[in-house]
């Protein structure tokens, strides 16, 4: 069986171009680019309670790059650097193998240096530092939304949550190609990585959607001291999403799912033009769906204007299931 430095040697060690000095000292050095402040995120994904025992690996690699991939898409930033500290209750080279090609395949594909990390034995767990690189003034922050902001959101939401509701056998059955995206949405998410940096000097304000579209938002609307007015017959739908809206409890995949990982940010009344033609340039679709208010208020709409009654929260890791 490899011991600990051998399974770094194998495989966590890859070349980092972008780097001083990367996996083998005591500290990897990086030099960020002049004019240029460090954007720096953490991630933990625990097993049973972020991901199923029993996930593909080789997902599950791609997956924890791609949580911590878009924190970054949140800034703005320009992802550089990362670390991963791995505990595994015990080794399997194949399962070690596939998680680390799957990590390491997301981080290639945007040019990331993996520069260190560490590993122990425990309960399986993954900790992920990442860091990346913005001008100060163009960070995407969450204090930035004024009233009369639009609320836009990239991509379409709920299908992670409903790909989980597949894994557990829960509601009614999707097609099997519906079934698929939603597991792959779930599993192996995309980082919208080059909208935030297309946004950069056109968003206000930004987040990522991780713990559900309501909750997330209202972090934005708590930092910049403001409230906001949602249509929810505007949130985008997949097919697959189409497939269940009329199902009890497809409201609350869309609006409190977690794992969407799209953005969701606010810019001037407007801008649409320049909006749209960012996201063709990043490849996703944006939406917008609702207005950032004076009023610290928080009004869901029906498609008949009414306000719906949900609560403005998401995923809590300490909150009672």
């Amino acid at each position: 069986m490899p011991g600990e430095f051998d399974l770094i040697r194998h495989h966590f060690t890859t070349p980092t171009p972008h780097t001083m000095l990367g996996v083998g000292d005591d500290c990897a050095l990086m030099a960020c680019t002049p004019g240029h402040a460090l954007a720096v995120s953490t991630d933990m994904l625990v097993a049973g309670r972020h991901f199923i025992l029993g996930t593909d690996p080789r997902r599950l690699g791609h997956k924890s790059a791609a949580v911590n991939l878009s924190d970054i898409a949140a800034m703005g930033a320009t992802p550089r650097w990362v670390t991963l500290a791995l505990a595994l209750p015990q080794v399997d080279e194949a399962w070690v193998h596939a998680f680390s090609a799957g990590f390491r395949g997301l981080l290639a594909a945007h040019g990331v240096d993996w520069v260190g990390g560490d590993t122990t034995a425990g309960p399986l767990t993954i900790s992920v530092t990442i860091l990346g690189e913005v001008p100060p003034l163009q960070a995407l922050r969450r204090t930035g939304a004024v009233p009369g902001d639009d609320v836009w959101v990239s991509g379409t939401l709920g299908d992670a949550a409903l790909g989980l509701q597949c894994l557990l056998q829960e509601g009614p059955a999707l097609t099997p190609e519906a079934r698929q995206f939603c597991l792959d949405r779930l599993e192996a998410p995309t980082p919208r990585v080059a909208l935030g940096q297309a946004l950069r000097g056109l968003a206000h304000a930004a987040i990522d959607v991780s713990d559900g579209l309501l909750a997330d938002l209202g972090h934005v609307l708590d930092a910049s001291g403001v409230g906001a007015t949602l249509d929810f017959e505007r949130l985008p739908r997949s097919a697959a999403m189409r497939q269940r809206e009329a199902s009890p409890g497809a409201d609350a995949l869309m609006l409190a799912g977690g794992d969407d990982y799209e953005l969701c940010f606010t810019a001037a009344p407007g801008s649409d033009s320049r909006i749209q033609q960012a996201a063709a340039q990043a490849g996703v679709a944006v939406t917008c769906i609702g207005t950032i208010t004076a009023a610290r208020e928080r009004v869901l709409r029906d498609a008949t204007g009414a306000p719906m009654s949900f609560a403005w929260q998401g995923f809590d890791h300490f909150r009672p299931d």
